[in-house]
C-alpha cells in the first residue's frame, strides 16, 4: 500500500468512527503512520480528504451493487440482490460504510461544490435501484405502479435499516433479515 493509499484508508476509518469535525490531520497521520505533511501534499485539506474518502467508499458500493444485479433473471430478483448487497456492504468491516453516513450530501459536507459532487454520485445508487424496479414492473414480478416511488421507498427502508443497525444501541440481531422479508413481501404485493 502506498503512503497515499494508507492516508486514504486511515481517513475512511477515522471519518467513519468520529465524523468530520472530530477527525484531525494528526489522527489520520498517526493511524496511517505517514508524515502529516504528506496529507496536505496528497489531498490539500481535510475537506478534500473527506470527499475523497466518501467517494472511494461510494464507488466501491456502486461497483458491488452493479455486480450484484448483473444477470438477475427478473426485476424482482435484481431488486432483492441490490437490497441484500447494500445491507451486506454496510456491515462489511473493510468497506468503511460509516463514511457514507457521515459523508452523505445531507450531513457533514461543508461546501456546495462537495455537496453537488456527492449528490451526483449518490444519485447513481438511486438510478440503479430505479432501473431494477422498473424492470420488475415491466416483467410483472413487482406489484407496484411507479418505479421512482418504489425505488424511493426501498431507499428509505435501506437507509433507515442501516442507520439503525450502525448508529443505535437498539437494533435487533435479525434486523436485516426481517427487512429483506418485508421488502420482498411488499414488492410482491403481499
Amino acid at each position: 500500500m502506498t503512503k497515499k493509499e494508507a492516508l486514504l484508508q486511515a481517513a475512511k476509518e477515522l471519518f467513519g468512527e468520529y465524523g468530520y469535525a472530530e477527525t484531525t490531520f494528526a489522527m489520520i497521520s498517526q493511524r496511517a503512520q505517514v508524515a502529516m505533511g504528506l496529507l496536505a501534499h496528497h489531498y490539500g485539506n481535510k475537506e478534500k480528504l473527506f470527499l475523497a474518502a466518501g467517494m472511494d467508499v461510494l464507488e466501491n458500493l456502486l461497483t458491488a451493487l452493479r455486480a450484484s444485479v448483473a444477470g438477475a433473471p427478473t426485476g424482482l430478483e435484481a431488486v432483492l440482490r441490490f437490497c441484500r448487497c447494500y445491507l451486506e456492504f454496510s456491515r462489511e468491516p473493510g468497506a468503511n460504510f460509516l463514511v457514507l453516513i457521515r459523508c452523505s450530501p445531507y450531513s457533514d459536507m461543508k461546501t456546495r461544490e462537495d455537496r453537488e459532487i456527492m449528490i451526483t454520485k449518490f444519485t447513481e445508487v438511486h438510478i440503479l435501484l430505479r432501473e431494477c424496479t422498473g424492470r420488475g414492473l415491466e416483467d410483472g414480478t413487482i406489484a407496484a405502479n411507479d418505479p421512482h416511488l418504489a425505488a424511493q421507498f426501498l431507499s428509505c427502508v435501506l437507509v433507515g435499516a442501516v442507520r439503525t443497525k450502525c448508529l443505535t444501541p437498539y437494533a435487533t440481531p435479525g434486523l436485516y433479515d426481517e427487512v429483506m422479508k418485508r421488502i420482498e413481501a411488499s414488492l410482491k404485493g403481499c
